[in-house]
């Protein structure tokens, strides 16, 4: 794609990459088959084409249109498109640069800025998090599990032994999960210290800084991105083994944190030894030896592969095989490539949208009956939840 960028902007950073994004696209299309939302609104401009054009055109110093940024946002930066793009087109990161231009040239009216801001600020605070929850039970999906008298004596060994931390990984407990979902970690932490691993749980409060990233608090996000590699990097130079994400979608913000710091001189290289360190609990699984699991024949369950697993990390496939090692069989879904609809707050921001893509998600997953669906994602594991009576739980439970 040719180009006519600003010779100021050429001279940044932000200009440098957008442009190289930019010229990378050969306009082939190939994108649209599968976007979800250019799938359900038939609008080119809702689709990573349309929106690529939208961009280069704020950023050629073109007017921006009232409209752009509705297309922008109605994006569910699920980047399905990148893992079928021939060009390697990196329309996750073009996304985010056009967000921010856009939003600085036509700022967002006080009612959608000040909606945006609660909804961040009430999901990375703890205290205020947990508290309402506390208050609405009922938004929580599942209680903690209970460890056994042999489990926590386990776990206590683990932490005992003298080289504790070189046995050690960093189990990053999210900001909603560990209230909303609390069996999802103790799961994890049972089946890492069956595996002889000490585990450490990050506290609820260091946020990976996805949702801040997302809805516009860029500065918050930058913050605790920050604050996470300062209070990280030292568990890695104890002899960590490995920082574990059991949530896809903290997982590939983390892994992000290279590019989010390339221009800082003094976080880049720590930032990408953080994101070097970091695993999937699955990809981590794999290469661990999981005979000591119980096996099943044959059985089969239905996997929802969430976006930020499959096209965000590109690790299609690897919790499917790790299901089939157990004996697990998989079962075929339907379109499995496209979003079910949560991608983090979308679902707040776009309700019909995202319901419409859960319904389509859902009976999808449900052609073959099942008696359960699992996922990798805190996010997709609520969303789909909403919309069935069958129970939707996180992989790891199963071990």
């Amino acid at each position: 794609m040719q180009t006519n960028l600003p010779t100021d902007l050429l001279a940044t950073e932000q200009g440098k990459t957008a442009d190289k994004i930019l010229r990378s696209c050969v306009h082939c299309g190939f994108c649209l088959s599968t976007c979800p939302t250019y799938g359900i609104l038939g609008d080119e401009l809702d689709s990573p084409r349309g929106r690529i054009y939208l961009i280069k055109s704020v950023l050629e110093g073109n007017d921006v249109s009232k409209d752009t940024l509705g297309h922008l946002d109605r994006c569910l930066t699920c980047r399905s498109c990148e893992t079928t793009c021939p060009s390697g087109v990196e329309y996750g990161h073009l996304l985010d640069i056009g967000r921010e231009v856009v939003e600085e040239l036509s700022p967002r009216n006080p009612l959608q800025r000040l909606s945006r801001y609660a909804v961040r600020k009430s999901l990375t605070t703890p205290w205020f998090f947990n508290l309402t929850i506390r208050l609405m039970p009922f938004l929580k999906h599942s209680k903690a599990i209970q460890f056994t008298v042999d489990e926590l004596a386990l776990q206590q060994s683990l932490k005992d032994q003298e080289d504790a931390l070189k046995s050690s990984v960093l189990l990053l407990s999210g900001c909603v999960q560990p209230t909303l979902a609390p069996n999802i970690n103790q799961s994890s932490i049972k089946v890492l210290n069956r595996l002889g691993l000490n585990v450490i749980e990050t506290p609820q409060d260091q946020c990976c800084g996805a949702v801040d990233h997302h809805l516009s608090g860029t500065q918050d996000a930058m913050h605790k991105i920050k604050a996470n590699i300062d209070a990280w990097l030292p568990y890695l130079d104890q002899g960590v083994k490995a920082i574990i994400s059991n949530a896809s979608g903290c997982g590939v913000m983390v892994k992000d944190y290279p590019h989010l710091l390339r221009e800082d001189a003094e976080y880049s290289a720590k930032a990408l030894r953080i994101a070097e360190h970091t695993k999937d609990i699955s990809e981590f699984l794999l290469s661990q030896d999981l005979s000591i699991f119980t096996h099943f024949d044959n059985q089969k369950i239905t996997f929802h592969s969430p976006c930020t697993l499959q096209h965000g990390q590109k690790l299609q496939g690897v919790v499917e095989e790790a299901l089939g090692k157990l004996g697990y069989r998989v079962n075929p879904v339907k379109d499995a490539h496209l979003c079910c609809g949560s991608a983090g707050t979308y679902s707040i921001f776009q309700p019909k949208l995202s319901k419409q893509l859960r319904d389509n998600k859902l009976a999808n997953l449900l052609e073959v009956k099942t008696p359960i669906i699992v996922t990798a994602n805190i996010g997709c594991l609520m969303h789909l939840q909403k919309g069935t009576k069958t129970p939707v739980k996180h992989w790891i439970e199963l071990l």
